[in-house]
């Protein structure tokens, strides 16, 4: 498997782009900053958006794709995969004629742009040569990670937002996790405000880690915030934990 990193920032600053990860050029995790790093050309690549939560840095690029294809007048449709409280919010507070076009009706309900497709927590879907499930992790809102497996059985597990999360790593005892894409976006010393908005720190890392039966192969590190990001990296490089990074935008990683 290849996963191009789009944007792996957890903040929109100049230099950084929002969450975005790329699998084999046509699947989507997280839609933050498609449409400002992708050319026109590579967007009408994606076929299927997979979003682990509502919040604008996770689906912002959404629109704007949608968006990029109708005004170029071009013969392309887009779905767009999230647990039902996310299609939810997407469709009523997001695609709803105010703040944006609706999408999912344009040009008619039958042939609509976008797609909404609706998953349930730990149900695995086929996609291509992928077995795809999502798993609930602990956010400020409903939010899932997804465990990502190809026919070789190499795994890589998305985090998304989380936050210290016991039961998502009860649920996924046993499978080996060849990568691990995990959210550390403040510094330890803000571990109150890092814990009430359901993220983690370098120190609350180390005790999710230990929580991981087996070990992950290798730790990616996203969604770090650009106003921290020295003082997280120094903090991420003293857990002196083998096989871990933090993640740079347009980095390539093979599974």
């Amino acid at each position: 498997m290849k996963l191009k990193v789009l944007g792996c920032s957890g903040a929109d600053f100049p230099g950084h782009h929002l969450s975005g990860f790329l699998l084999d050029q046509k699947i989507l995790f997280d839609a933050g900053s498609l449409t400002r790093v992708l050319s026109e050309k590579d967007q009408m690549k994606i076929e299927n958006i997979f979003i682990t939560h509502a919040h604008l840095d996770h689906i912002m690029g959404i629109p704007f794709l949608a968006d990029n294809i109708i005004v170029g007048n071009i013969r392309h449709r887009v779905s767009i995969l999230a647990i039902p409280s996310v299609v939810k919010i997407i469709k009523r507070d997001l695609f709803n004629s105010s703040v944006w076009p609706d999408f999912t009706e344009i040009p008619n309900l039958e042939d609509s742009i976008l797609t909404l497709t609706r998953l349930r927590i730990g149900q695995s879907i086929r996609m291509d040569k992928y077995t795809i499930t999502p798993y609930r992790v602990n956010h400020a809102v409903p939010a899932v990670g997804y465990l990502v497996e190809d026919k070789r059985m190499r795994r890589f597990f998305y985090t998304g937002d989380t936050g210290p999360s016991g039961e998502t790593w009860n649920r996924l005892k046993g499978k080996q996790i060849h990568c691990l894409i995990i959210d550390v976006s403040f510094p330890s010393k803000m571990k109150e405000i890092a814990i009430r908005s359901g993220h983690l720190t370098p120190d609350l890392l180390k005790d999710e880690l230990l929580k991981i039966e087996p070990f992950p192969e290798r730790i990616y590190i996203t969604h770090l915030k650009p106003q921290y990001y020295k003082n997280i990296q120094t903090e991420l490089q003293n857990l002196r934990i083998d096989h871990l990074q933090a993640l740079r935008e347009g980095e390539i990683i093979q599974v």
